[in-house]
């Protein structure tokens, strides 16, 4: 939780004293735990939360969390009624969605607090930038609606490329202008937000009155190339124990498959860790593990509940050592090494952490 700490106080002297920082925790908390990690959020200096379900937000609510909590995709239509009795504040992208919710908090008998979501280029949720100012009208006219912000999502705002800054520049200039048309229509915009991690390393003007950044708290640049421009520190690390050593002889075939032969006669250490925990299968034979400062191999295929790991003829490994699949200890590989491997990104590593798997804060 002290690396969390140390990367919240690194955004907020980047950002400065004004903007607000909405920390996300959908996903569990990119897998770190969403309850734990938000309640430590705002001990620290969040002002408000994000997910991405209603239930998300209902188990945030039944953990007595009472801060705001956004809602960041659109809800389902029998979700309705559990989003206003958790207050969570969903975002707006037409109409339609407007006039459900308005409906339903009026069953409520609350008036809901929503942002209006402006679809400036990432082309997923939001209304286009010419119609925000009716659409803001069309929510003020609903006695159950609070606009209470507006915001829009960037697309490329991680990338240093000349064409993904242009394009940044694009959205931003959109959404100024639809930010425009909505005050000059006579409405408060309320919170108006937009940058997301990439855009709290490389666009101030993205700050506006609130920033969003996910992975950069959890301790990861949302694109390597970013990573020299800010020192965060991950979060998680993710930790096992050797619960079997076995030795195998020359031409012994392991695992599923039997994918790896021993070259001569070795030492293996079983550990009961595997992809139904969220280690990825796809790293079979491309994954190296530390052990008492040493790091091996993973040899053959990972199963589902255990894998396996080469410690050739070394006998100072012992049954119970603990063993660092990824984390912030030295010689050790970053969830982030392991996303490279994959070619994905260090969200999916930290996201997929099954919940099975026990959370320890400290």
């Amino acid at each position: 939780m002290d690396r969390l700490k140390k990367n919240l106080e690194t955004i907020r002297n980047r950002i400065g004293p004004k903007p607000l920082i909405c920390m996300p925790v959908k996903a569990d908390g990119y897998g770190h735990g969403a309850i734990p990690i938000a309640q430590a959020g705002l001990r620290l200096g969040a002002g408000l939360l994000a997910v991405a379900t209603v239930q998300e937000g209902a188990e945030l609510r039944k953990a007595g969390i009472d801060a705001p909590i956004l809602l960041f995709s659109i809800p389902l239509p029998e979700e309705l009624d559990e989003l206003t009795a958790c207050r969570l504040s969903p975002f707006i992208a037409d109409k339609e969605c407007a006039q459900a919710l308005a409906a339903a908090a009026h069953r409520a008998g609350v008036r809901l607090q929503v942002h209006l979501k402006i679809d400036t280029g990432m082309g997923r949720v939001g209304c286009p930038p010419e119609a925000a100012a009716e659409l803001a009208a069309y929510i003020a006219s609903f006695p159950s609606l609070h606009y209470a912000g507006t915001a829009t999502h960037l697309a490329r705002a991680d990338a240093l490329a000349p064409d993904a800054r242009s394009c940044t520049r694009q959205q931003l200039a959109r959404f100024t202008e639809a930010l425009g048309a909505i005050r000059k229509a006579g409405f408060d915009t309320g919170i108006v937000h937009a940058a997301n991690s990439g855009a709290v390393l490389l666009h101030e003007d993205a700050y506006f009155d609130m920033v969003r950044p996910g992975i950069l708290l959890y301790g990861y640049p949302p694109a390597a190339e970013l990573a020299s421009l800010v020192q965060v520190e991950p979060v998680m690390d993710l930790v096992t124990q050797v619960v079997f050593i076995k030795k195998v002889t020359k031409g012994a075939a392991l695992s599923y498959g039997g994918t790896w032969i021993a070259p001569e006669d070795r030492l293996i250490a079983t550990l009961p860790i595997g992809y139904g925990d969220g280690l990825p299968r796809g790293l079979s034979g491309n994954l190296q593990v530390l052990i008492r400062g040493t790091q091996y191999p993973v040899v053959g295929r990972i199963c589902m509940d255990q894998c396996m790991v080469d410690l050739g003829q070394d006998r100072d490994v012992r049954r119970w050592d603990p063993v660092t699949i990824f984390g912030a200890a030295q010689g050790s590989l970053s969830a982030g090494d392991l996303a490279a491997k994959l070619h994905t990104i260090p969200y999916e590593i930290t996201g997929n952490i099954n919940k099975r798997v026990p959370r320890l804060y400290c």
